[in-house]
């Protein structure tokens, strides 16, 4: 087990005074039960229930008093709920009594640290249950980020150097890790096993294992019979779409309507497998999608992607990853690691479009400080960054941001639009991560 960002996250969470049960929200297999398990170990008492296990669903099914049911866990799993315990609740949409317990919990024993977790639970909350308003706190669990990735090799001191923002003495040495990074993503299965066989062809059956689960999960996503063959479409063909702008009508060459399409897109966003991001037209906050025009495409993982759009060779040959797939990998791995450290389980990526008829769009905007700052993942010279002139013609700050493959630099730059001049942030790869504590210095 390597160090994850999340379990940081729980120690704080133990330590509220008004602490509420925590509920990890997060596609299969980003490691939501292992977390807890190692997060287990700084409690004197752990109780684990399963509720795929019949026996321990029947504790919710036969006990509707929350008295009762404590009694019940500690009778049946010898253990002692108290300050000093974490009751885990691991498939807890397999029960509509177990959610609502969730509030009794939080309001007759707060002293028991209780966490909850669920692969489809955001599907199942829409249909068969309502989770406990007020009463009930969540934690969204996404694949393993760039930093995550480096302690699971064991590569603290680089790290360290990084962190205190000397990252140009080791930046060759960086981007070898980034480029690794990129290649195999962040879901936590293939980094273990790729730190232990330092071998990328040794990861495959991992791949292909997590696709056939997610795949083996339609039925339990899907409304009905239709909605069932359009989510095996999507699954099927659309990891080729990564990083492009779709249309719904006719979604990869199928004959599925736009409201079809939409309604599945829906339903594996929900279940954290993808993200379907919106352009906003706006320079200046709120950041607001216009969700009349057509998404850019996100799944949840980029060494997915590699994987199953089959561009996994052409990445582990390249020495660029911007090279790669026209350069949508580079941008899709940048995208994933701008989100890979919120827990928030409602926290969006935009793009920036001027509107439907300019072909103006910057990579990412993203909201700091009062402002909406643009993230162009690019290299090149700084004339042909044209949508980012656009942008900063129209904003009211002179912060821009591209990532690159170079070191960390600043350039100021005359806008040919306005002839303002505007200061462009040039982040490597390996340190988008660590955007906001950069931008801090800035804005």
């Amino acid at each position: 087990m390597f160090t994850r960002n999340a379990l940081r996250f729980m120690r704080e969470w133990r330590r509220k005074e008004d602490r509420k049960p925590l509920i990890l929200r997060g596609a299969r297999q980003v490691g939501k039960t292992t977390i807890v398990e190692e997060f287990a170990k700084e409690f004197t008492n752990y109780v684990y229930l399963n509720l795929e296990r019949k026996e321990d669903k029947a504790i919710f099914d036969t006990n509707f008093a929350i008295d009762e049911i404590v009694k019940a866990i500690s009778y049946l799993k010898k253990a002692i709920l108290n300050k000093e315990s974490l009751l885990f609740i691991d498939e807890i949409q397999n029960s509509a009594v177990a959610v609502q317990m969730l509030r009794y919990f939080y309001e007759q024993y707060p002293e028991i640290c209780v966490v909850a977790a669920g692969s489809l639970l955001e599907n199942y909350a829409d249909r068969n249950f309502s989770f406990p308003v007020g009463r009930v706190e969540y934690y969204a669990m996404r694949p393993c980020t760039f930093y995550e990735y480096m302690t699971a090799l064991g590569e603290n001191e680089d790290l360290e150097v990084l962190q205190q923002g000397k990252g140009e003495f080791i930046h060759e040495r960086l981007m070898r890790y980034f480029h690794e990074y990129a290649l195999l993503g962040g879901m936590p299965e293939v980094l273990q096993r790729y730190v232990q066989t330092h071998d990328i062809r040794s990861v495959e059956s991992i791949y292909t294992a997590l696709i056939t689960s997610y795949q083996d999960d339609v039925e339990k996503y899907a409304a009905n019979s239709t909605q069932s063959k359009v989510i095996r479409h999507i699954l099927q063909y659309g990891w080729g779409l990564a990083g492009e702008i779709i249309t719904y009508e006719r979604f990869a060459g199928s004959n599925y309507k736009s409201r079809e399409v939409s309604e599945a897109f829906i339903t594996l966003q929900k279940s954290m497998l993808l993200e379907t991001v919106y352009p906003s037209g706006s320079v200046q906050l709120p950041l607001l999608p216009a969700m009349f025009r057509h998404p850019k495409l996100l799944w949840l993982d980029t060494g997915l992607v590699n994987y199953q759009a089959g561009v996994r060779d052409e990445l582990f040959q390249s020495t660029n990853i911007q090279d790669v797939y026209r350069g949508r990998i580079a941008e899709h791995i940048v995208g994933q690691e701008l989100i890979g450290n919120n827990g928030k389980v409602d926290a969006k990526r935009f793009f920036w479009s001027k509107n439907e008829k300019s072909q103006a769009e910057v990579d990412y905007v993203i909201s700091y400080n009062g402002k909406i700052v643009p993230i162009e993942v690019k290299s090149g010279h700084n004339a042909h960054l044209k949508s980012l002139h656009q942008f900063m013609a129209l904003c009211d700050h002179d912060i821009a941001v591209r990532v690159w493959n170079n070191p960390l630099s600043v350039d100021v730059v005359t806008n040919p639009l306005n002839k303002r001049e505007f200061r462009l942030l040039n982040i490597p790869f390996y340190m988008v991560g660590m955007l906001d504590d950069i931008l801090k210095q800035y804005l």
